[in-house]
C-alpha cells in the first residue's frame, strides 16, 4: 500500500488485547501526530466532511458515499503543511463497550469533532454527544470539543439560527445538571456545498497549532506596516487556513481567497510543475483586481503554504515595500517553525524590538526592518 494513502483500520484493532499486541507499530506512529476523530449518529455526513475537506471529491459526489463499517484513518499530513490524523469512527459502532480501549482512542486526541444533521430529528445526537464528551473527557481533558451543526445548506437563516440555539442550550444545559463545568463545547454552522466546512475545519486546526499567537502577531505586524486590509495563512491542500490577522474574518473574503488558491493550482497544474502533485510552486505569486477597487494578492511562503492578502488598489501601488514585507514575515515564519517545540520560540520571535519613528519601541517580525508605508522607497 503507498504510504500515502488512507488506512483502512479494523475496528477490533483498537480492542485492549489486539492495540497491546499486533498493533503496537501502528499506535506509536499515531501519537506522533494530533489526532482528531470525527464522531456522530449513522449518515450524519462525516465521512463526506473528510472527503471534500481532503481528498477533493465533489459535494455532489458524496451522495453515493457508502456507510462506513469500520474506524477510518486518514494520515492528512503527506503533501500538506498541516500534520495530522483524521479518525472516522461509524456512528453505528459502541465504542463504549469494555471491549474498546478507551484511552486508545481518546487519549491521543487533540480534537473531537461531533457532527449533528440538522435536517434530522437532533434528540437522540444529543444524547450521544453527552455520552460521547463526557467519557472522552475523563480519559483527556485536553481534548478540544467541537460541534458541527451540519447539512444547513437546506434551511433558511431563521432555521439555521433556531437550530443552533436549541441545540447550543440543550447540550450545555446537560453538562451543567451532569456537574462537568470544564468542558466547553464550540459550534459551527456547517456544509459541504460552500466554504463554511472549511472555515470550521480552520478553526479547529488553529487550536491544534501551538505557533498560532505568534503568527497571529506577526500578522497584525505585517497587516499594520503594509497597508492591508486582511491576510490569511493558508494550507494549499486543503484550503485551511492555519492562522490570520485579529480583525473579524468575513466569509465572502474568505470565500474569494479560496477561488483565488484554485485558480492559482489550476495554471500551475497545466503551465507549472511537471510533477504529478500540483502544490504551490516555489516563488509563485497571483495577483486578482476585483472591479471595486480591491486587490488579492497571493504569494508563496513554503510548497504548501501561501499568504493571501486583500487590500485596496491604492495600496497595491507600493508593490515594492509589500513584497520586502512579505520576504521578512516569510523569513520570521520559516524560524516560528524550526524553532517548534524549544522553549525559546516567543522570546526568539518576539524580542526582537526596533525603535519606531516616534522614538518608542514597536513590534518587529524579523531581523530586517518592516518598513513603513511612510518610509518606502519613492
Amino acid at each position: 500500500m503507498d504510504p500515502g494513502e488512507p488506512h483502512n483500520v479494523p475496528v477490533g484493532s483498537y480492542s485492549k488485547t489486539y492495540a497491546s499486541d499486533d498493533d503496537g507499530d501502528a499506535s506509536a506512529a499515531g501519537s506522533e501526530k494530533p489526532r482528531i476523530l470525527l464522531m456522530g449518529l449513522q449518515r450524519s455526513g462525516k465521512s463526506s466532511i473528510q472527503k471534500v475537506v481532503f481528498h477533493k471529491v465533489a459535494p455532489n459526489e458524496t451522495l453515493f458515499l457508502e456507510t462506513t463499517p469500520k474506524i477510518f484513518r486518514d494520515d492528512v499530513s503527506n503533501d500538506s503543511f498541516i500534520n495530522f490524523q483524521i479518525w472516522d469512527i461509524p456512528g453505528q459502532i459502541d465504542y463504549f463497550d469494555p471491549a474498546f480501549d478507551l484511552k486508545m482512542i481518546f487519549g491521543m486526541a487533540g480534537a473531537l469533532i461531533f457532527v449533528i444533521d440538522a435536517q434530522d430529528d437532533y434528540m437522540d445526537a444529543l444524547v450521544c454527544l453527552h455520552k460521547t464528551v463526557t467519557r472522552a473527557f475523563k480519559c483527556n481533558p485536553n481534548i478540544k470539543f467541537e460541534v458541527f451543526i451540519h447539512k444547513v445548506d437546506g434551511l433558511s437563516d431563521d432555521q439555521k439560527m433556531d437550530t443552533q440555539r436549541e441545540i447550543h442550550q440543550r447540550a450545555n444545559e446537560d453538562l451543567h445538571e451532569a456537574a462537568i463545568e470544564r468542558l466547553h463545547l464550540s459550534f459551527y454552522l456547517t456544509s459541504i456545498y460552500d466554504h463554511s466546512i472549511f472555515e470550521a475545519f480552520s478553526k479547529v486546526v488553529q487550536k491544534l497549532i501551538p505557533q498560532l499567537p505568534t503568527l497571529e502577531n506577526l500578522l497584525n505586524v505585517f497587516i499594520s506596516n503594509s497597508g492591508i486590509e486582511k491576510s490569511f495563512l493558508f494550507d494549499v491542500v486543503s484550503k485551511i487556513y492555519i492562522a490570520t490577522d485579529s480583525s473579524p474574518v468575513d466569509m465572502q473574503s474568505y470565500e474569494l481567497c479560496c477561488e483565488m488558491i484554485d485558480v492559482m493550482i489550476d495554471m500551475s497544474c497545466i503551465y507549472g510543475r511537471e510533477e504529478s502533485e500540483c502544490a504551490c510552486k516555489m516563488d509563485s505569486a497571483c495577483i486578482i483586481r476585483l472591479n471595486n477597487s480591491t486587490v488579492l494578492y497571493l504569494q508563496e511562503v513554503t510548497r504548501f503554504l501561501v499568504l493571501v492578502s486583500i487590500l485596496r488598489e491604492e495600496s497595491f501601488k507600493k508593490r515594492g515595500l509589500i513584497d520586502y514585507n512579505i520576504h521578512c514575515l516569510q523569513n520570521s515564519i520559516h524560524e516560528v517553525f524550526s524553532l517548534k517545540g524549544r522553549n525559546e520560540t516567543n522570546h526568539s520571535i518576539m524580542n526582537n524590538i526596533i525603535p519606531n519613528e516616534h522614538g518608542g519601541h514597536g513590534k518587529h517580525v524579523s531581523n530586517h526592518v518592516v518598513k513603513t508605508p511612510s518610509n518606502s522607497v519613492k
